[in-house]
């Protein structure tokens, strides 16, 4: 069996960024850029001012104070969007708001609330803004200069980048197309819920989870439904996936070795290349990954929690990696335990926790509750992944072990790491 660090290199060397696609900037948010944005112009275009103010020269202000203020007739006054008439001599001022271009020959912008408020003459009662407050031409960007690089995440701050340099269409990566299919003799969906209230079925949660962690990581889900545990139903199912042409086929259930585990044998009929089929982790042991033709596929186990952390560990770099992102895996913390962790095989544990911030700045662990590979609502109420190496069989209240935050904000790692 591999060990989690390799399975997660073996299979996020498969991937690449996904050709280029150019979209509308407001749908932008999220995607990543496939190459660098040049910016078409000069930001700011003109010197301006960063306050409500006066434009001056230094000199004729200086030793300026409310006992000895300086006095200086206001030629006029430049709002934002407008421009200065004429240029400023020794001994002058002009009146500007913030954003309006500053007048040739000034070099200060005294702020309002150093000055009587002039209109037609000002008084400065301080020197302290002299030599200041001015936003140069060009202090943001040259034109011609890298606007944003490729490989850039485009959040709200680059959307108003790119929106600055006239980019209205965005060149990005393509969204991945994620086909999602379970098999199970037990599974029905919702509408079906009535044989769950029976107490004869249950309900096909993976179908949800699993889609939704593609799309909040920024892919395209396809979920097909699931088949009945046999080897007909199974291919059927198989060919119907491969059939939408995706990205990557990602199968849920019928990875292990059960007599009804059809999975494997349905992939090998249609020719598929079997990489790996099990890693040294609890949950989450029966994983499988290779090719059917040039598809990817990503076997994940069928129960609901075993499903979710293979699918944050692997399934989730997959899908950033074809986004163009770099930092594709979860990054580790440290945190301190609140209670003893007993584990009681020799493989990673990865259990479910909620990770505290302390008042001194550290982080503290503790679990959900039962750690059952079916216990959904342990993973509801998880915020990170405590993770327990196979060579420690018992973990005591007060010591550290490395964890990794789940949720929109969890922060990647561009390697693989515990």
């Amino acid at each position: 069996m591999l060990s989690v660090p390799d399975a997660a290199e073996r299979i996020t060397a498969a991937f690449a960024p996904l050709p280029t696609e150019t979209v509308a900037l407001r749908a932008a948010r999220g995607r990543v850029l496939a190459r660098d944005v040049v910016s078409p112009v000069t930001l700011p275009h003109w010197t301006n001012s960063a306050m409500d103010g006066y434009a001056v020269r230094a000199v004729d202000v200086a030793g300026a104070s409310a006992a000895e203020p300086a006095e200086l007739p206001v030629l006029e006054t430049v709002a934002a969007g407008a421009f200065p008439t004429r240029a400023l001599a020794p001994g002058e001022a002009i009146r500007v708001m913030t954003g309006a271009p500053v007048p040739d020959g000034a070099d200060s912008v005294i702020r309002v609330e150093d000055t009587d408020g002039g209109v037609s003459r000002v008084r400065v009662t301080s020197a302290r803004d002299a030599g200041k407050n001015l936003r140069p031409r060009g202090e943001d960007l040259q034109a011609g200069a890298v606007a944003l690089p490729q490989g850039t995440v485009i959040g709200p701050a680059q959307l108003g980048v790119l929106a600055s340099v006239g980019c209205a269409e965005v060149p990005v990566h393509r969204r991945p197309r994620v086909v999602i299919i379970g098999s199970g003799d037990e599974l029905v969906d919702l509408d079906r819920f009535d044989q769950v209230l029976a107490g004869r079925r249950i309900v096909s949660s993976n179908a949800y989870t699993i889609a939704a962690l593609v799309e909040a990581n920024g892919g395209e889900a396809i979920d097909l439904g699931h088949c009945r545990d046999s080897l007909p139903d199974m291919q059927a199912l198989l060919a119907r996936a491969l059939a939408e042409s995706p990205d990557l086929l990602v199968t849920t259930a019928g990875v292990s070795v059960g007599e009804f585990d059809h999975t494997r044998a349905a992939l090998e009929s249609l020719g598929a290349a079997l990489d790996f089929w099990k890693v040294r982790m609890r949950p989450g042991a029966p994983l499988g990954f290779g090719r059917v033709g040039s598809t990817p596929w990503l076997g994940l186990p069928g129960n609901p929690v075993s499903a979710m952390v293979t699918a944050e560990l692997f399934l989730r770099p997959a899908v950033r990696r074809m986004l163009g992102h770099r930092a594709v895996h979860h990054r580790p913390v440290r945190v301190q335990l609140d209670e003893p962790v007993t584990i009681h095989a020799r493989l990673t544990h990865f259990l479910r926790a909620v990770v505290t911030p302390q008042a001194d700045g550290s982080l503290h662990a503790r679990l959900t509750g039962p750690q059952g590979s079916a216990i959904l609502t342990s993973m509801s109420l998880a915020n990170a992944l405590l993770v327990v190496p196979e060579d420690r069989s018992t973990v005591e209240a007060g010591e550290s072990l490395s964890a990794l935050l789940l949720g929109d904000h969890a922060a990647s790692a561009t390697a693989f790491t515990l």
